[in-house]
């Protein structure tokens, strides 16, 4: 299969001044390529995990004036959402694309997630050492697995609004970025390295 990677215009879309401008530009440049790509990684995760998940592609529906920032594609093993659920993300900011495993604010269990993490902190540090970690989905700050420390689990654990996401991110001038075959591999073993942790939410 010819998967399609991202191209500068994927990423200059972020710069399309209006809400229902941007969102056209997303929903016919982005969101086929998420389309195709989502349903690649929904087929290899449920092989790996041994059991079903869903793709869910943003939507933006709250949206009424401000156009979205960034855009994603989310898979987790709800049908109906991902918010409330730990999930795997692909998506794109203007000057770079993510790939998360995350935890964001929305979750029930947040407590017990983020106590299974810090039991398991060494083996989150060990995770490849290109990954990096975001406390806030909707910012772009990122910083690297090096830095990591247990107060910034600590701090999901315990702000209302902490978040915890983990994985890497891609300039858009990266080789992989446009070529989707090369794009779908490094999301896939990115995640591969995430399945035990994804677990571990799951069972918290």
């Amino acid at each position: 299969m010819n998967i399609t990677g991202f191209n500068k215009t994927d990423f200059d879309t972020f710069h399309i001044d209006g809400l229902d401008r941007r969102m056209e530009a997303i929903q016919t440049r982005i969101q086929p390529k998420f389309q195709e790509i989502g349903q690649e990684l929904v087929d290899h995760l449920s092989s790996k995990l041994g059991n079903e998940v869903y793709l869910h592609i943003a939507k933006h529906a709250r949206r009424t004036v401000n156009p979205p920032k960034d855009t994603w594609l989310a898979i987790s093993n709800n049908k109906r959402g991902y918010k409330k659920h730990p999930h795997f993300q692909l998506g794109l900011f203007d000057d770079h694309l993510f790939i998360w495993l995350a935890c964001i604010y929305e979750l029930d269990n947040k407590s017990d997630i983020a106590k299974s993490f810090l039991t398991n902190f060494t083996q989150l540090k060990k995770l490849p050492s290109d990954f990096v970690v975001s406390l806030d989905h909707m910012k772009k700050d990122s910083f690297s697995l090096d830095t990591l420390e247990k107060l910034h689990v600590e701090r999901f654990r315990d702000v209302k609004k902490g978040e915890f996401l983990i994985g890497r991110h891609l300039t858009p001038n990266d080789p992989i970025v446009s070529d989707g075959g090369k794009l779908v591999e490094l999301v896939k073993n990115t995640y591969d390295s995430l399945i035990p942790f994804y677990q571990m939410a799951l069972q918290a």
